[in-house]
């Protein structure tokens, strides 16, 4: 899957698309392996959006998993009037919204331990300086509301249009322009020494 552009993972083009719309029927009707075939068509894409949202792995394998089992429970709701992966897009996205809204302010950034450089990098410096912007990047991240932080990363992240944000955080196109306005700006403030 590409970071931009397929939110629903492999059920996002036609043919995938009825395929999944048929898998969340007999799911729906209680057909277990139905729905786990739909868990692993729709599981990475999922997992990657909840990464970029929560900015844990743990925190989003953990949202995605409850994100899930309300599928599960929903899927009588699903009417198959959008794709089923665009619906599950929805709820995984409304999910690290809630958990976000309640999360408690996080550890001091600079007691958590530092990930290792990728072994890529071709110099100390260079590795130092990507290490450097991605903390303060961290940072500025933790600096946006909830909503902001959601809208900026479907947004400029997933490269969702508006309208989509919208339809999944249930604002108006217009409140989401003013959210991802307002978190360019932090973000662009905090990130003016790197530019």
């Amino acid at each position: 899957m590409s970071a931009q552009g397929d939110p629903g993972g492999a059920g996002a083009d036609g043919a995938s698309g009825a395929g999944d719309r048929l898998l969340a029927v007999r799911a729906a009707e209680g057909d277990e392996e139905a729905f786990e075939v739909l868990v692993h068509l729709h599981g990475a894409a999922m997992l990657q959006l909840a990464e970029r949202l929560m900015g844990t792995r743990t925190e989003a394998e953990d949202a995605v998993q409850d994100a899930f089992v309300s599928a599960w429970r929903k899927l009588p709701e699903f009417r198959g009037e959008a794709e089923f992966g665009t619906w599950l897009h929805r709820i995984v996205t409304n999910r690290c919204l809630n958990l976000l809204r309640a999360r408690r302010p996080a550890a001091d950034l600079d007691a958590v331990p530092e990930p290792a450089a990728p072994e890529h990098q071709s110099s100390p410096v260079r590795a130092a300086e990507s290490h450097a912007a991605a903390h303060d990047l961290d940072r500025a991240m933790r600096c946006l509301s909830a909503e902001q932080r959601v809208c900026w990363v479907l947004r400029e992240i997933e490269g969702r249009p508006y309208e989509s944000i919208a339809r999944t955080v249930r604002i108006s196109p217009e409140a989401v322009r003013a959210r991802v306005f307002r978190a360019r700006r932090v973000l662009t403030e905090a990130m003016a020494a790197w530019r």
